[in-house]
């Protein structure tokens, strides 16, 4: 089996690319994390709508 890099060392610099390349990993990982975190924001607010609308039918129930 043969590597296209010798060491790890190379492998990271990528031939003098290798700060565009973990540069542009590290932008995308940041950018899925970001729209995981701000997909469970919002599903969060979205449960606490529908629990909050929930709780406001009930007591319209209960009055009328």
């Amino acid at each position: 089996m043969s590597f296209y890099f010798e060491s790890f060392t190379e492998f990271l610099s990528m031939g003098g690319h290798g700060v565009y390349v973990w540069a542009s990993y590290g932008i995308s990982f940041a950018c899925l994390l970001g729209v995981i975190v701000y997909s469970r924001s919002q599903r969060q607010n979205m449960l606490k709508q529908i629990h909050n609308q929930q709780i406001r039918q009930n007591q319209r129930q209960r009055t009328n």
